[in-house]
């Protein structure tokens, strides 16, 4: 059995420095690894991001991140990957990482995703060049997505974002906004490639449970979702 502990909108700044501290401590204990599903900032700045890595400091075990809208509003986004990779946290964009856990492997594939909306309700890469440029970056990514989570050849493969793969999730937010909140170009490459779960932030109103349209579970593990540090999922191979 592996242990995913995840999170994701913990918007680190200044002020919160501490509210998370004591409960990533607790990380070794809980969880084989610990995944970070974007907005780790409040506006992208250095500063906030340190914040969230003395937080981290005493979990001691494996962690993987993407980054969400937020960590790319100061265009400071390069940094903060290097600070995270600095300091031991594993940072996927369009690419795949795997751990051993006992005698089994846990794949990791991931990507921050973009909006487009939902089968039914979504955009087009037709008219504008500003719009195909939108849903072009969602099928760029979506790809990405798809073609690291084939190369995983392991027990356990779990595709990790920041923006929706499935409505299921989104729960109480407006829809007028779903476009905004995720893609179903993001699940259609999770069900695509397989994987035993995708795990999301960026919408705070939504819920936690969902499932792809293949079957996949999916988890909102947004902190104003979840109402506490990270949630806990035990998978089997």
């Amino acid at each position: 059995m592996i242990r995913v502990a995840a999170v994701g909108d913990v918007h680190m700044a200044a002020d919160a420095h501490g509210t998370l501290h004591d409960a990533f401590a607790m990380l070794p204990d809980v969880a084989d690894v610990f995944l970070l599903a974007g907005d780790l900032t409040r506006t992208g700045r250095e500063s906030e991001l340190e914040v969230l890595l003395d937080e981290l400091a005493p979990a001691s075990l494996p962690r993987f991140a993407v980054l969400g809208n937020h960590d790319y509003e100061s265009d400071r986004s390069d940094m903060l990957v290097k600070l995270l990779e600095d300091a031991g946290v594993r940072v996927l964009e369009g690419d795949a990482a795997v751990v051993q856990v006992g005698d089994e492997t846990i794949g990791i594939a991931g990507t921050k995703g973009f909006g487009g909306g939902f089968a039914g309700a979504c955009g087009s890469d037709f008219g504008e060049p500003e719009m195909k440029a939108f849903v072009q970056h969602t099928r760029e990514l979506a790809g990405n997505l798809d073609r690291s989570l084939r190369a995983l050849d392991t027990d356990v493969r779990i595709a990790l974002t920041h923006f929706a793969p499935v409505k299921d999730t989104l729960g109480g937010e407006r829809l007028e906004i779903y476009p905004f909140l995720g893609s179903y170009l993001l699940g259609e490459a999770i069900d695509g490639a397989g994987a035993d779960l995708a795990v999301h932030g960026h919408a705070h109103n939504g819920i936690e449970k969902g499932v792809t349209p293949g079957g996949v579970p999916v988890r909102n593990v947004a902190l104003p979702v979840l109402k506490s540090a990270y949630a806990v999922y035990c998978l089997a191979s």
